[in-house]
């Protein structure tokens, strides 16, 4: 058993680069004689996984999953679509009983069809004992009832980007820390023909968290602990007014992006602020047209509201396998392969900080130090709220986000589709449809 120190951490990160080829091969095939699990006869695996947005971490996740195979004799097939549309294949293989053995989505997804996800309690058991412990978000995520349903693999921290010089030009010394401050940095980027843009279109990783970030920020809820829908509240109605008024200080056209609109928006030097995960920074340094942006750009944490306490909302990736599964043993070898320190640290190094940690021992991996920028990635498990706000993270807080019953409400009032209380009106229709 590996034996996880901070220094082991650390000694591991530097050896990362060592840590490929034989040396990543004999380190998998001495887990694979180990592990708890023992891979059915002939197993073999498909995977659908959401589309890389950083292709070092693709590279390094195909490098993994080739070692793995090497080690066990485990074929493992990779598909790869928008993770739009990870929810959609996966609800429909769980309702016909036949598909891929594993589906690696966004938010709740295996929550939509809980009792049609294998039992992954003893692999959520393994690897929390070993790694310091689940973030409690990653345990919300990863749960239903007594019993772990997915294993949440990482986050990716959706902050907020922004370029240094237009922030300065519009007299800011620091990237706002309230909303009010905000409001005016807003303004302020507007006036001077340097402004930003938020998604408003269907984009579930940075439309959903900005929305849900902002209606939470000014004390709105779409339900409460109970599930008892409570969207319709002059919370709401304020959240609503102080996103209008960000929405008519944005680049025009938000109201139709997606989640990739900003990064082409923000790379081209056509806004100076958005949220978004790391990869546009990374983009930004890998190409050398793009260095005067790397350079000027940095990341901040959310402003904080008038409720007084952080509201993000970060992406959360969990990977389930369906119980028709003809290998159980094979995808739950799998499952606790990849969340191993001795790959595990590579990968999260070759993400730059696109993916960020469930497993509270990597906190010390040394890439949250290695470059400033990053450092506020590694955050994201312990501040972001759940998918179900006050309320459950089950089927029914994963269908609101599926279908953007939060994010469409924002925006049917931003663009004017319906004043304040028919665009609550309208949600508060779905949500109570949802949750009754």
């Amino acid at each position: 058993m590996t034996m996880l120190t901070r220094r082991a951490l650390v000694q591991g990160s530097a050896a990362l680069g060592a840590l490929s080829g034989p040396a990543l091969l004999d380190w998998s095939k001495a887990w694979a004689q180990a592990a708890p699990w023992k891979p059915e006869r002939n197993a073999q695996l498909s995977m659908l996984r959401w589309k890389y947005f950083v292709q070092s971490e693709d590279d390094a996740f195909v490098a993994l999953m080739e070692a793995f195979t090497k080690a066990t004799g485990i074929k493992v097939s990779i598909s790869r679509e928008s993770y739009e549309d990870v929810t959609p294949k996966a609800s429909v293989a769980a309702n016909i009983g036949a598909g891929q053995d594993m589906f690696w989505g966004l938010y709740s997804l295996p929550h939509l069809f809980p009792q049609k996800c294998l039992d992954v309690t003893d692999v959520a058991d393994y690897l929390g004992k070993k790694y310091g412990g689940w973030v409690p978000s990653a345990v919300t995520y990863g749960k239903s009832g007594n019993k772990w349903i997915a294993i949440p693999i990482c986050y990716s921290g959706n902050m907020l980007n922004y370029r240094v010089e237009a922030m300065k030009k519009a007299g800011f010394s620091k990237f706002p820390e309230t909303t009010d401050a905000f409001l005016d940095y807003a303004k302020a980027t507007k006036r001077n023909n340097t402004p930003g843009g938020l998604a408003l279109g269907h984009a579930s990783g940075d439309g959903n968290a900005w929305v849900h970030w902002c209606l939470w920020a000014h004390g709105g809820n779409l339900v409460d602990k109970s599930d008892k829908v409570i969207l319709n509240s002059p919370e709401t109605a304020k959240a609503l007014e102080y996103a209008k008024q960000l929405y008519e200080n944005m680049i025009t056209g938000v109201a139709a992006w997606n989640d990739a609109s900003n990064n082409k928006a923000f790379l081209g030097g056509e806004i100076s602020w958005t949220d978004n995960g790391i990869s546009i920074y990374v983009a930004a340094r890998r190409d050398p047209n793009l260095k005067t942006i790397a350079d000027d750009m940095d990341h901040a944490l959310w402003p904080v509201g008038p409720v007084g306490k952080p509201t993000e909302f970060h992406l959360m990736y969990p990977l389930l396998a369906m119980s028709y599964t003809k290998y159980p043993q094979a995808c739950k070898m799998l499952m606790a392969y990849m969340l191993e320190a001795d790959q595990f640290n590579k990968w999260l190094d070759a993400s730059q900080g696109y993916l960020t940690h469930c497993l509270n021992a990597y906190d010390a991996n040394p890439v949250w130090k290695a470059d400033p920028k990053r450092t506020i990635f590694g955050e994201a498990g312990k501040r972001t709220l759940t998918a179900g706000g006050l309320g459950s993270v089950g089927e029914k807080a994963a269908t609101a986000i599926a279908d953007f019953l939060v994010l469409d409400m924002f925006a049917n009032y931003c663009t004017g589709r319906e004043d304040a209380k028919g665009a609550i009106a309208v949600a508060e229709r779905q949500a109570r449809r949802i949750y009754r």
